[in-house]
């Protein structure tokens, strides 16, 4: 800063001098400019001096909150497994014990409603929770009743009765805040009571790799630890601009990085949850992976843009407007699919039932379908969708294969590979009438090995090709290794589960 200020009174001198000298009044004119582009640049208040009169204003707002739980444990008998064991009522069953969980939360009216994370005030495995509390700042507690609760946002709202009104905050309007601005983070890290943080927004809509539909985050070096979940972050204004969620840390303490749900996610769900009205999301009915640097240079597309489509669920709204496995979503009403902003995130806060042009990418053509958004079905329905039993046993089939072909897969895939045929199928468990390479050998350090291809898996396309020859494999690696290409996306399946696309480096 004493630098910056260093160079603006240097260019202001220069100025004058030079005016002096040739009675141009042009030269301080200029050097005038300057020194306003100087004065944008640098920050006018710098630093803030202290926090302490914003954090006098909003600590009284933020809350402790504990559950009280009854989780169910195994009963260990000690003399298991001995002639002694049914001396002390057998050897299984199930015992109760009492847990508690601490966290953080926020009033957001005068009459005690308050916001937290639903992992807060979840019971953990097979808990139940009997109680709720929230302790004020001055030490008064009161019991809380849960009004709602959304899972996949992991949002909750409590309520409380005080008697009488009682301090509170305000969402603020997080799409506003910028890479850099001053944050202070309140909560009660490690159940030590109200503790407040201070740092900067380090990123914004950050994903973390979870593909969830909420995976869009606040990044701040703001110190969060175990207990800050539910908190609030606080811009300058003092307006609520995120809700402490998650840390990334290798130690289970702060180590900079912190993750906050944005206020434009959190503030409508939380309005939704106080009244009671149900939450929709949309949904599609796809598989979905990011388009990785293998995957772009599979297709020779560019880096960071859209998801490739693995599997479509049939009858859903995906499948209904024509979109099939192997697609790449480049953009979702108007809205481009990027690392940071997801085809789950846009889906999921799309209205079920409206009507939505989605641009793709399908054998190297651009075109564009468009889509009547469904209603996401619940985690535990979605949970029995992706089911997958498990893979075939690799004894089930001949294991010795004829090398067929010139062994460019071998070479450049890490891979040897066989036509199949209807014994082959049947050993490996396809349906009669399934057309594809099965592969025999795999190469564990090669790219198809890293990713876990194994024997017995079918290779069905390559680059959207269909390979029924191994001749027909290598052409398509010996046209990719003259477009350029350093990778090739196989279509593979394995017994019991639908086919998915993998992109397989060349060597």
């Amino acid at each position: 800063m004493r630098y910056a200020y260093g160079v603006t009174s240097a260019l202001l001198l220069g100025g004058a001098v030079a005016s002096l000298a040739t009675g141009l009044p042009a030269g301080a004119q200029v050097a005038q400019n300057d020194a306003q582009q100087m004065q944008n640049v640098v920050p006018r208040a710098g630093a803030p001096a202290s926090f302490a009169d914003l954090t006098q204003q909003l600590q009284p707002a933020v809350v402790n909150i504990s559950t009280r739980q009854k989780v169910k444990v195994a009963n260990a008998n000690p003399f298991a497994g001995t002639p002694f064991e049914d001396l002390f009522g057998g050897g299984g069953g199930s015992a109760t014990r009492e847990a508690q969980s601490l966290g953080s939360g926020f009033v957001i009216s005068a009459d005690g409603y308050v916001v937290t994370n639903n992992h807060v005030i979840t019971a953990d495995g097979q808990g139940q929770v009997e109680s709720i509390t929230v302790t004020m700042p001055d030490g008064s507690e009161y019991p809380a009743k849960l009004i709602g609760r959304d899972a996949p946002s992991d949002l909750a709202v409590l309520k409380i009765s005080a008697g009488k009104p009682l301090p509170f905050v305000k969402f603020g309007d997080s799409r506003s805040a910028r890479v850099g601005d001053w944050v202070i983070a309140i909560g009660n890290p490690f159940g030590l009571g109200g503790t407040v943080t201070s740092g900067i927004v380090s990123a914004i809509s950050r994903s973390t790799g979870s593909g969830s539909a909420y995976d869009r985050y606040i990044q701040t070096d703001a110190s969060i630890n175990r207990g800050n979940s539910g908190g609030p972050m606080f811009d300058m204004k003092g307006q609520v601009i995120g809700i402490n969620n998650a840390i990334f840390s290798p130690t289970g303490g702060s180590v900079g990085i912190g993750f906050a749900i944005p206020a434009e996610t959190a503030a409508p769900i939380v309005d939704k949850l106080i009244k009671g009205q149900s939450i929709d999301r949309g949904y599609l009915g796809v598989q979905i992976q990011p388009v990785t640097e293998d995957v772009a240079d599979s297709l020779g597309l560019a880096h960071n843009r859209g998801e490739l489509v693995q599997t479509v669920q049939p009858g859903q709204a995906a499948a209904n407007a024509g979109i099939q496995p192997g697609d790449i979503v480049v953009k979702v009403d108007g809205k481009a699919v990027s690392p940071d902003q997801t085809l789950s995130y846009i889906v999921a806060n799309t209205a079920p039932g409206k009507r939505i042009p989605i641009e793709l990418i399908r054998n190297g053509k651009a075109m564009t379908v468009t889509a009547t958004v469904g209603k996401r079905p619940s985690d535990d329905e979605l949970a029995q969708q992706s089911f997958n039993p498990a893979a075939p046993d690799d004894d089930q089939y001949n294991r010795n294969p004829q090398r067929q072909g010139e062994g460019l897969a071998e070479k450049t895939l890490g891979l040897s590979v066989l036509p199949l045929n209807p014994q082959i199928a049947r050993q490996i468990g396809m349906p009669d009438g399934t057309r594809g390479l099965v592969i025999t050998v795999v190469d564990g350090s090669s790219d198809a090995g890293t990713k876990g291809l194994q024997r017995g898996d079918l290779v069905l396309s390559a680059n959207y090709r269909p390979v029924t020859t191994v001749s027909e494999l290598e052409a398509v690696i010996r046209q990719a290794k003259a477009d350029g290409r350093n990778a090739v996306l196989l279509q593979v399946q394995r017994r019991g589960q639908p086919a998915a696309y993998l992109p397989i480096r060349l060597r």
